[in-house]
């Protein structure tokens, strides 16, 4: 249960501010905090600093023990950013070595994202950043590492090899290196973030404890970016996380509860400046985090299964426990639905002898929906506990919603 300060500081590293937000999200009951981009010398934007992985003095004159010590005590593990394949031009590490990055020819690539590739499969680079990285590890208290690698391998030739195509041994060294630092740190859990979901596969998912699903974090894009990247990845490994009333990316609005349900199924997390939320809103997260959790071991151990419904407005999914006595069923209402007849929900995968308990497990959306019958209060069967063969057969029925709302619906022997 994470939180990440990306969005809500950006690269204004303040000790003060963070402490307060690492208060608050201590408060709503987060288990892990975590430092983004910024923290290291010359970071003021994404212009300059990458390569130079060392604490930035002028924004932390008593390097990150400060912080560290704060989100400790209160609780919580203590997470740090690096995009260690990565450097700026303007970069120390750069002046000192033009000759480090990946290029097809004997001149500087083209610039993304102000930035450069440092060739790995130069053993001179490899070893320096093996140096690096577990000095700041060793020095510092840290339970988990954001690593990230934010452009392309364009123009992927090692100076190093003549020149030599490098796109397969860079992604070897990576390994490598990535192997060395777990070996040396084996109680850091690692997160695998490229661009977002740039860098998930099942070779890097050996070496991960979680991946970032995408740097989109609106909840209405994210139903389909969960849904289908966890295809190939289980939900547990997928970063997703409640972000802020308005999307920094798409500038849609969506409700806490929406957003909240749209994560609770991956690695439930928060993107989120809480110094912004009312207390309301952070009494109502606090419900979502404890929501997570005492979800979390169906959630994160049973069968992931996709409900098929007759209105393309509405998704629905689930979890179903391995011992089939007990699941979560999420009945996603997209959009506005063309007609108000309602969907059934088959829930597949239940043991069809046993009796189920059918019952709201979130929050119920009490405004009304123009021709659809409100939801009730006992749950979707009216109290009435039906059959796994019932609910495979027939299924749960429930109205039209408001878009932008999802249901949750708890299935217990």
């Amino acid at each position: 249960m994470t939180l990440n300060v990306w969005e809500a500081v950006y690269f204004d590293h303040d000790l003060d501010r963070l402490r307060g937000l690492a208060d608050l999200a201590a408060q709503v009951g987060v288990e892990r905090f975590v430092l983004d981009d910024g923290w290291f010398r010359g970071r003021r934007d994404d212009h300059a600093g990458l390569g130079d992985w060392y604490v930035d003095e002028a924004v932390w004159p008593d390097g990150l023990a400060p912080i560290i010590d704060h989100v400790h005590e209160a609780g919580m593990q203590f997470g740090l950013w690096f995009e260690p394949e990565m450097v700026n031009p303007d970069s120390d590490l750069y002046r000192a070595h033009p000759d480090w990055v990946l290029s097809a020819r004997d001149q500087v690539p083209l610039l993304q994202r102000n930035q450069l590739v440092l060739d790995l499969t130069n053993p001179e680079v490899g070893d320096y950043l093996l140096a690096r990285l577990d000095e700041l590890l060793s020095l510092n208290a840290v339970d988990y590492v954001k690593w990230d690698h934010n452009r392309d391998l364009l123009e992927a030739g090692s100076p190093k090899h003549e020149f030599a195509p490098a796109a397969h041994r860079q992604n070897a060294a990576f390994h490598r290196l990535l192997g060395a630092l777990r070996a040396r740190h084996p109680r850091v859990d690692f997160e695998s973030c490229a661009s977002g979901g740039g860098r998930i596969d099942l070779s890097v998912i050996e070496q991960v404890q979680r991946v970032w699903t995408s740097d989109m974090t609106d909840a209405l894009s994210r139903q389909q970016i969960q849904r289908w990247t966890a295809q190939l990845i289980a939900p547990e490994y997928l970063g997703a996380h409640v972000s802020s009333p308005t999307s920094h990316q798409t500038g849609r609005t969506l409700s806490l509860d929406f957003r909240a349900a749209t994560a609770l199924f991956g690695a439930f997390g928060i993107e989120w400046d809480l110094t912004d939320a009312s207390p309301q809103d952070l009494d109502r997260l606090a419900g979502w985090v404890d929501r997570h959790k005492r979800w979390r071991p169906l959630l994160h151990s049973g069968r992931v299964v996709r409900i098929e419904t007759n209105d393309p407005a509405v998704w629905a999914h689930g979890v179903i426990a391995a011992d089939r006595r007990r699941a979560l069923v999420a009945h996603v209402q997209l959009d506005e639905s063309a007609h108000n007849r309602g969907v059934r929900l088959r829930v597949p995968g239940l043991d069809e002898a046993t009796a189920y308990r059918c019952a709201w497990a979130s929050p119920i959306d009490e405004a009304r929906v123009s021709g659809a019958v409100p939801l009730d209060p006992a749950g979707p069967t009216g109290g009435v506990a039906v059959s796994g063969a019932a609910l495979a057969d027939l299924g749960l029925w429930l109205p039209r919603r408001r878009p932008e709302h999802i249901q949750l619906i708890a299935l217990e022997t």
